[in-house]
């Protein structure tokens, strides 16, 4: 090799040492590959109920990005399926099962199959959840049941079936889905707010009983979030554009405008990452500032 060629390799060596452009044995220029930069989540197994739709939808699109693999529930197969859809095409890793946290054997199926999928359960996110709109005096015992086993036994079964895995693994984050509900009670609020600060409850007692062995458990609180859940049905997008203006100033006191399902979205992934590895039992509120103030004068779901 003449003194020449050495000094172009010297250079081409250098160059790539620091990631700069180098050069090739003609002297021409080349660009020096860069690795992709880490994602928070990349390899990771997330497990998520009631992503059919709002939260819980843009929840998992929002884990598919950094690089989990999602595992998600819902009742509503149609709508599984284009969530699923949705996330493959933008080339993140998305599983749909139906089933309903109310039936221990179905969460328990779901559970076990994503866990079996994904060699276990990382992450989990216990999101699935009803509202009920009704004075306590008109509500049936049927809708009331609903609300609680829906809301409450949900969190309690997925809980339960995921943490068998998590302490297998010896580590594991759970995010479960309160309400500024939970803290801010509406006259006609009655079953929702109880399952949601029941759901407080769940997550204290499992925190306690899980932080030894290496799991998190806390939950989230978010605050009225632009989601179906409280967009009334077939109510044109210009009409409920106009009810968002006039309602954010007047029930929402910091921010003054209802959240978007993205934004709730990432509070759960800052609490599932490892930005948060000393928090665990805590109830973290994600409303706008509504449960600071004591605004709320007409009815909505949170």
């Amino acid at each position: 090799m003449n003194a020449q060629d050495t000094t172009r390799r010297s250079l081409l060596g250098g160059a790539a040492a620091l990631g700069l452009a180098s050069l090739t044995l003609d002297g021409t220029a080349r660009a020096a590959a860069r690795p992709r930069a880490r994602r928070r989540f990349d390899g990771m197994s997330v497990l998520i109920t009631g992503a059919t739709s709002g939260i819980g939808e843009a929840t998992a699109k929002a884990f598919a990005a950094e690089g989990a693999r999602v595992g998600f529930c819902g009742r509503r197969v149609s709508l599984g399926r284009r969530v699923e859809h949705e996330i493959r095409e933008a080339g993140g890793d998305a599983t749909y099962m139906r089933a309903d946290v109310r039936e221990p054997e179905q969460i328990r199926a779901f559970v076990d199959r994503m866990a079996d999928r994904h060699g276990g359960i990382d992450i989990a996110f216990n999101n699935a959840g009803v509202g009920s709109g009704k004075l306590l005096h008109e509500l049936t015992v049927s809708e009331w049941d609903d609300v609680q086993s829906t809301n409450v036994r949900g969190v309690f079964l997925a809980l339960k079936y995921e943490v068998e895995h998590m302490l297998k693994a010896g580590h594991g984050v759970i995010v479960c889905t309160s309400s500024s509900a939970a803290e801010q009670a509406r006259p006609n609020g009655g079953a929702y707010t109880a399952s949601k600060r029941a759901v407080q409850g769940i997550v204290k007692s499992a925190a306690l009983a899980y932080g030894p062995h290496g799991i998190r458990v806390n939950a989230i609180l978010p605050g009225t979030t632009d989601t179906a859940f409280v967009r009334p049905p077939g109510i044109p997008d210009a009409d409920w554009a106009a009810y968002k203006k006039a309602f954010g100033p007047l029930n929402i006191d910091g921010l003054e405008r209802m959240a978007e399902p993205q934004e709730i979205a990432r509070a759960v992934l800052a609490l599932a990452s490892d930005d948060f590895p000393y928090m665990t039992g805590a109830s973290v509120a994600v409303d706008g500032g509504s449960t600071a103030g004591r605004k709320m004068v007409r009815p909505a779901g949170a």
